[in-house]
């Protein structure tokens, strides 16, 4: 024999995560250190020049 449980429909079922990220808001994608960003497009190009590989240098 089978028992089976009753529930009030809903519409459907609420998730509590989705309230929070409709008042969220994007920020930008760009870096947000600039030095950082410097610092690392210079390790990446003195480590271009010790493997041999070549980069255009534009400065």
């Amino acid at each position: 024999m089978k028992i089976k449980i009753k529930l009030p429909k809903s519409a459907k079922p609420r998730n509590p995560l989705v309230a929070p990220s409709k008042f969220r808001k994007a920020g930008t994608h760009a870096p947000s250190n600039p030095t950082r960003h410097a610092r690392r497009d210079a390790k990446h190009r003195l480590y271009m020049q010790l493997t041999g590989r070549k980069i255009e240098d534009d400065a």
